[in-house]
């Protein structure tokens, strides 16, 4: 009875598991992002009221950009070669955070490359999979 109830425990903790499981990206964005854009990119995160600029809703940048993700300006906020002054100092407020990792090329939908590094590219990719989040 003990060994059915331990590996039915272990069974539960194995679904609950992999239902929690982050998609690269998503940790960096909890930590570095979601206090400004919340955490579903809305825009309305708890810092919010004490930005000079309110925080774009990252779960739209496909809708108004005529449904195409602007890959090359996302990345390039992040990286801080596009930077917007929101806080006081550039965006984003950690700015070198994401300066480490390997180089990574990608493509934007005119075919150009764009480079940058994998926690940057994480962290587009977790953006990219907000679009449409809100609706």
């Amino acid at each position: 009875m003990k060994a059915v109830v331990f590996c039915g425990a272990l069974a539960f903790l194995g679904i609950s598991g992999a239902a929690m499981a982050e998609t690269p990206g998503q940790a960096d964005y909890e930590r570095y992002c979601a206090s400004c854009h919340g955490l579903e990119g809305t825009g309305h995160g708890p810092m919010r009221a004490v930005l000079t600029l309110a925080p774009a809703d990252l779960s739209a940048l496909s809708e108004v950009n005529g449904g195409v993700f602007p890959l090359e300006r996302v990345v390039k906020r992040i990286d801080g070669r596009d930077p917007l002054v929101a806080h006081g100092s550039p965006m984003p407020v950690y700015g070198t955070f994401f300066d480490y990792g390997k180089g990574v090329t990608l493509e934007m939908p005119s075919g150009e490359k764009i480079m940058t590094t994998q926690p940057v590219a994480d962290l587009v990719a977790y953006i990219k999979g907000l679009q449409g989040a809100a609706e």
